[in-house]
């Protein structure tokens, strides 16, 4: 049963407090939160599904959905459509803007950034800056693996994207899978990125995650977009993996970075 009626404020712009999260000063401003938190966690969303997410009506969604596009915190797209599109206009979604990123405490990630500029030009820059900062990003996920591999422990390999999943939402990603039946493999999609920011300019922090992925699940896995280079959800492809197939090491550094990892396939 969805809650009662509430109070239209379409052109009540979001509050936002000191540290730039929206403030649950009253109870619209708490839901309107809500609904921005929703959207961060799950991905793009449609108002139904945030409607049905929340226990709230369609209508009461939409306005709140209208206040936060007209604060610039959440923008309409059209939905992706996998396989065969339907007839009739694609549903339209909400998804995250980086000014509704940055509300969520993300300012910090500037501070990371300057870091990663910092390591680089200690370098030398130029290739070698280059090659410090991957070496960087690889230490850095070889942590985070740590920290995630207790999920993946004696998980057979048809479940090891779910338990990769959970890790990562255990860890503030916002991580789910779906199943992906024409291409024989499932999408990791991660819904909320931390350092969004420092990952646009450092593209080697999203090709380390993608080798600690690999390493984890014990199979080769595709980047196939980044929130960092403008995606709405970090997806990574799957694919299914022989049961019989334990993980795999991890394998030497190399000092030379690929520079495509972390895009869009063209």
């Amino acid at each position: 049963m969805k809650n009662g009626p509430e109070r239209d404020d379409t052109q009540a712009a979001p509050a936002v407090g000191g540290s730039g999260v929206p403030q649950a000063a009253d109870e619209q401003s708490g839901t309107r939160r809500r609904v921005a938190r929703s959207i961060l966690d799950h991905g793009p969303s449609t108002a139904a599904e945030l409607a049905d997410r929340l226990g709230l009506t369609q209508a009461a969604v939409r306005r709140h959905l209208d206040a936060l596009v007209g604060g610039g915190l959440v923008e309409p797209r059209e939905k992706r459509v996998y396989g065969s599109r339907g007839r009739g206009r694609p549903a339209k979604v909400f998804a995250i803007t980086d000014s509704g990123r940055d509300a969520f405490d993300q300012a910090y990630d500037e501070l990371a950034v300057e870091a990663l500029r910092w390591i680089e030009r200690l370098a030398g820059g130029g290739d070698r800056g280059a090659a410090a900062v991957m070496d960087f990003a690889r230490d850095k996920a070889a942590a985070q693996a740590e920290a995630y591999r207790p999920f993946l422990d004696g998980v057979p390999p048809e479940g090891r994207a779910r338990a990769l999943a959970e890790a990562l939402s255990h860890h503030g990603y916002a991580a789910t899978v779906r199943r992906v039946d024409a291409s024989a493999g499932e999408q990791v999609c991660q819904h909320h990125c931390p350092v969004a920011h420092a990952a646009a300019r450092f593209p080697q922090l999203c090709e380390a995650e993608t080798e600690v992925f690999s390493r984890l699940l014990g199979s080769h896995v595709q980047r196939l977009a980044t929130i960092a280079h403008g995606d709405g959800v970090c997806t990574t492809f799957v694919p299914e993996v022989p049961p019989d197939v334990p993980p795999t090491k991890a394998p030497p550094k190399t000092t030379a970075p690929p520079r495509t990892a972390g895009r869009n396939p063209a």
